[in-house]
């Protein structure tokens, strides 16, 4: 207030001045003018000078008077909003001394240890403090919670007064605590009422249906529905039936922790239904919460179905985010006896063939004889429709070598084969791109080509991941086929068009079923031996075949020291290493894990070994575990019994770690 008064005492002083000395120099010129007014000019500038001191001062006093009226007004005004704070507020020093606190603050604070909360907070705006510049400009939000309430914190620094002004400044905090808890109640009530939208399916409820007499039909579909209501009304929710064996429900975001944890419990529950057959009833769930409308929400739970589905069903999944949680999937795939959705497929893979200018067909990375042999049936079907038809593909592996020599022989095949390269600079408008034997976008030959495409047909037996090629024209996509082989195969003897197959093509697709079933042991039904018969009389040559799978000794010696150094966990589960570093290191592998499941008491088989500078991963089983499920926690993916991962940036003895963490996972799963 001091300083105030000064400077508008200061101002008014400097005026005067200007005033005497003006009229001083009229005094002076009129002296000189008029001498004998020399006395009368002194007395008159001496009562002026006189007036004005007096004056002056008058006016400092009622000046110094009214700021000092309206400092105290404001000071008073200023301490009293301080100390009548609505909410609690704090001043202390930077380094946590506390300097004053205001009534609220005590009485809200007075049974909780708020030092304790205050020394966590100035450790975490630890680099504000340390700044000088943060100090002078910025003011501090955080969030905190202090017992069972939730506070907005405002920080506000202060320039506190120091005599020193050669020290550094010295500042001060005045920390306000602003009770948002029913604020984020609100919130979190908001966000628990919202509907999550969920799509129920009974899988293969038809085949399973006509298994039964007529009057256990309807006493099992009022079973399927007893249990299905039991467990939406369990959460609260609202269940709709919209077809025989389809459901569409609602319930609120808030239980849907609650199913995640238990897992989806009428998975299990589903399978308790006693049908009078050799059928098992199982359940394909998609539940999304995605979108603000339910439509939104509907149509992304749709999405997800089509993911269960092309899973094999017997599980469900949750879509949140754009991120796809599984639950289940422990039961084997169940082959479907109606091949209506074949035929329909092959109808329309001739006509988008026929629209197209030409056909590049493309696999896997590193293809193996599934995808080269599904690759040469489609050629077979593109040549037929009279289309031009390429086949991308890098360099064979060496398990390939035999059958390379092989198709070297053909001279139909030399301008057939082409590069990743090639096939971009001739691809246009009109080019159709057809994807066998994978359906995930990382694991084409090239992504670039799939990028460049705008026509696509995927065709696949693996069980669907999230990454999987999501604007494909065309899709068939069949978990419980043996091999791509066997699909193509079934194309190929329903297409309207007439299909010579060469005998290494015919050989090539025999190959590619031949080598996924291991021999026609694993996942084989009746529509596989079907595709194989039809393969025969095309004339297979089985013995040529056989040969193409056949290993020299020093492979087979390979296989044989993996399967010596195996360790058992879990009691049946075998795991081995291939610490050699080699370019068909991922074969070796899966030929050593293939082997390890002819022992007995072995029920799944994992074998790690190196591609390049990442840990790769088969697993295999004989059905009783599903290494499909804990190979996907590791980034990968495949069948209940045929599966594989490639894992980055971890050694080998991490990755094995890591593996056995995940099979324990999956048993205290299933234990639960």
């Amino acid at each position: 207030m001091q300083n105030q008064n000064r400077k508008v005492f200061d101002n008014l002083v400097s005026r005067t001045k200007i005033y005497i000395v003006i009229i001083l120099l009229l005094l002076i010129f009129i002296c000189i003018k008029e001498p004998n007014l020399i006395i009368p000019s002194i007395l008159i500038f001496a009562f002026i000078v006189g007036y004005a001191y007096f004056a002056n001062n008058k006016r400092k006093s009622e000046i110094s008077e009214t700021l000092q009226d309206l400092t105290l007004t404001v000071d008073s005004t200023a301490k009293s909003s301080l100390i009548n704070s609505p909410f609690p507020l704090v001043i202390l020093e930077t380094d946590g001394n506390i300097v004053w606190k205001s009534s609220k603050f005590v009485s809200e604070f007075q049974h909780v240890q708020i030092n304790n909360y205050i020394d966590d907070l100035l450790y975490e705006i630890k680099e504000e403090l340390e700044q000088e510049e943060n100090k002078k400009n910025k003011t501090i939000e955080k969030q905190i919670q202090i017992d069972k309430k939730i506070y907005k914190i405002i920080i506000n620094f202060v320039n506190s007064k120091n005599k020193d002004r050669k020290s550094k400044k010295q500042y001060m905090m005045v920390i306000y605590f602003i009770d948002e808890t029913e604020k984020h109640q609100l919130e979190e009530e908001y966000e628990n009422s919202k509907s999550c939208v969920g799509l129920i399916m009974v899988d293969n409820y038809e085949e399973t249906m006509q298994l039964l007499e007529n009057e256990q039909v309807v006493e099992s579909r009022a079973e399927i529905d007893k249990y299905i209501y039991d467990w939406i009304n369990k959460w609260d929710g609202i269940l709709v039936k919209s077809e025989r064996d389809r459901y569409v429900c609602f319930f609120e975001q808030r239980h849907l922790e609650e199913i995640k944890e238990e897992k989806f419990s009428i998975l299990d529950q589903i399978k308790e239904i006693n049908l009078k057959s050799k059928a098992q009833l199982t359940l394909s769930i998609a539940v999304s919460n995605e979108g603000d409308t339910q439509k939104e929400k509907y149509k992304s739970a749709q999405a997800a179905m089509d993911i269960v589905l092309g899973r094999g069903g017997d599980q469900a999944v949750v879509r949140e985010n754009d991120i796809y949680k599984f639950f289940g999937g422990r039961a084997q795939e169940v082959e479907k006896r109606t091949k209506v959705k074949a035929r329909v497929v092959a109808h329309a893979l001739e006509n988008l063939i026929k629209e197209s200018s030409k056909v590049m067909i493309m696999g896997h990375t590193n293809p193996d004889i599934d995808a080269m042999g599904s690759a040469l049936g489609i050629y077979r079907l593109v040549k037929s429709l009279n289309k031009n038809g390429y086949i991308i593909t890098s360099e064979f592996s060496s398990a390939l070598e035999s059958f390379k020599e092989y198709l070297n022989k053909e001279e139909e095949y030399e301008d057939v084969l082409i590069s990743k390269e090639v096939a971009l600079e001739n691809i246009d408008e009109d080019t159709l791109l057809i994807v066998v034997d994978t359906h995930k976008r990382n694991f084409v030959e090239s992504e670039e080509i799939l990028n460049k495409c705008e026509k696509i047909v995927v065709i696949d037996h693996h069980r669907r991941s999230a990454d999987f090629i999501e604007n494909a024209t065309l899709l068939f996509q069949e978990v419980y086929a043996s091999s791509a082989a066997e699909l193509i195969t079934e194309l190929l003897q329903y297409a309207e068009v007439n299909v010579d197959l060469k005998t290494i093509e015919a050989e090539s697709l025999y190959a590619g079923i031949m080598m996924d079933t291991k021999n026609f042991t694993f996942k084989t039904g009746v529509r596989t031996f079907e595709a194989a018969a039809y393969l025969r009389r095309c004339g297979v040559d089985i013995i040529r075949v056989k040969k193409w799978f056949q290993s020299d000794l020093e492979s087979f010696n390979k296989i044989a020291d993996i399967v010596k150094d195996a360790e058992i966990v879990n009691d049946t589960i075998a795991i081995s290493e291939y610490r050699v570093k080699e370019k068909d290191a991922s074969i070796t592998c899966a030929k050593a894990a293939d082997e390890l499941l002819t022992i007995s008491d072995i029920t799944a088989s994992f074998v790690l070994g190196y591609i390049g500078d990442r840990v790769c991963i088969s697993g295999r089983s004989i059905g009783d575990v599903n290494v499909q499920v804990i190979l996907e926690k590791l980034g990968g993916g495949g069948h209940i019994t045929v599966a594989g991962a490639q894992v980055e940036g971890m050694p080998i003895e991490e990755v094995k770690q890591e593996l056995i963490t995940r099979i324990d996972e999956y048993f205290a799963e299933i234990a639960n």
